[in-house]
């Protein structure tokens, strides 16, 4: 495997602290939310990072490489698009599953793919199928997780060595992950560390979080403790990473603390270089790779069906109330409902952030849009999303108050645009009458 491109130490770039990006002394490169930008139009920051010398790498998270689907091809190509747009070295996402397409349904955050042979399987076809398609390098992270699937065979250890040494790809190793999952699932970070190969990490990720009720929620909303801090020197003991990048995403400091939090990751001390070794094999594993890995035969459809119907089962329970799937933690589960349903509210007030006013304030939009979640997974993107919450009050005469109530029904015919047949009709029966 040829070595990783240095980065150095970057952040997170997000709109809300462009500016203060720009002004970050000693910044060497930035990560960008790959979905939130346009490859022909790319924000004015980004285009005067890149003319400094600042690397910019685009971050997938709407993918889903690990779901029972192949990966979609325009998704590729957008991701693809935006990597040369950005000039960027590669490209990364995450090993997770985000959607099912038998019932359609959209979880809006990244799930954990049960660490099985089949859902192995699985993976490593999509990741072939991604790295083809795309004109750079690819890298996988590790994500963070509220519960475990039942009937695991592997570590996570062995499911990510596993991994590389059968596709080639590159690891993107998120400390703030593996604290996350010594707290919510009992693994011991020190031993994934120990267990994957180091030589395929292209970079880390760091960033800050909040215990609750025994449950570490990653909320890339607080500073960075301790304790990930700590994980990161235990990495930088093993190997010293490529690049380390500071994830905010929410609740952004003054500059100043961004500055500190980038000083103290600089802080961490690396060890001293070792004569590399040779990567290890485990049993019955084939050697990692050297260039032009090998192809593998294609994973029969009923692997992927058996791994499609098992993630339907745990994304039904999770976003529609159906049972939760024999084995499952179910206190878990529902922590995990409750936190997918309010960071559904919370991304649709920012794609629609007219709604909280409309509806009265924040307290209202909440408990409006948690009612109506309750009984309509999301089956599109949060603009669809916001769509058909505003349809779902205006068909139940809501809000209550005439006043709203012609707001948002001037608010979802602004947006709405062209409609099916079926649904226009539907819609636009109930709507005349109610506007006149």
């Amino acid at each position: 495997m040829k070595p990783m491109e240095q980065l150095g130490v970057g952040i997170g770039w997000r709109p809300e602290i462009a500016d203060a990006v720009e002004r970050l002394p000693g910044l060497d490169w930035v990560e960008v939310v790959a979905e939130n930008i346009c490859a022909d139009h790319l924000p004015d920051s980004l285009v005067r990072l890149r003319e400094r010398g600042v690397r910019v790498v685009p971050h997938g998270v709407s993918l889903g490489i690990g779901g029972a689907d192949r990966p979609d091809p325009a998704k590729l190509a957008a991701l693809g698009e935006r990597a040369v747009a950005l000039g960027a070295p590669l490209v990364t996402e995450h090993i997770a599953f985000v959607r099912t397409s038998s019932p359609a349904l959209e979880a809006g955050h990244l799930l954990p793919v049960p660490r099985t042979r089949d859902a192995l399987d699985v993976l490593c076809e999509n990741v072939r199928i991604a790295q083809d398609a795309l004109p750079v390098p690819l890298a996988l992270e590790n994500i963070a997780a509220l519960f475990s699937w039942p009937d695991e065979e592997l570590t996570e250890g062995q499911f990510l060595t596993e991994l590389v040494e059968r596709t080639g790809v590159r690891l993107l190793i998120d400390v703030a992950n593996l604290h996350t999952n010594r707290v919510n699932r009992g693994e011991d970070p020190a031993a994934v560390l120990d267990a994957i190969p180091l030589e395929a990490l292209a970079y880390v990720h760091v960033a800050g979080g909040v215990e609750k009720g025994g449950v570490w929620h990653d909320t890339h909303a607080h500073p960075v403790p301790p304790v990930v801090l700590d994980l990161l020197a235990g990495l930088r003991s093993r190997v010293d990473p490529p690049g380390v990048l500071l994830e905010r995403d929410d609740d952004f400091p003054p500059e100043p603390e961004l500055a500190a939090e980038l000083t103290a990751i600089r802080a961490v001390p690396a060890a001293a270089p070792e004569p590399e070794a040779e990567p290890k094999a485990g049993p019955g594993v084939p050697p990692v790779p050297g260039p032009g890995v090998p192809s593998e035969p294609g994973v029969d459809e009923a692997v992927r069906t058996r791994v499609g119907l098992g993630q339907a089962a745990l994304l039904s329970a999770l976003v529609a109330g159906t049972p939760v799937p024999e084995g499952f933690d179910r206190p878990r589960i529902r922590v995990q409902a409750r936190a997918l349903a309010a960071k559904r509210a919370g991304v649709v007030a920012k794609v629609a952030p007219e709604l909280p006013g409309i509806l009265g304030g924040s307290g209202p939009y909440r408990e409006a849009f948690l009612s109506y979640a309750k009984g309509r997974p999301m089956t599109g993107g949060y603009r669809r999303d916001a769509l058909d919450f505003a349809e779902h009050l205006l068909v139940r005469d809501l809000p209550a108050d005439p006043a709203a109530r012609r707001r948002l029904t001037a608010w979802w015919r602004e947006r709405a645009g062209i409609r099916p047949p079926r649904r226009i009709v539907r819609w636009a029966r109930t709507l005349v009458g109610r506007a006149a």
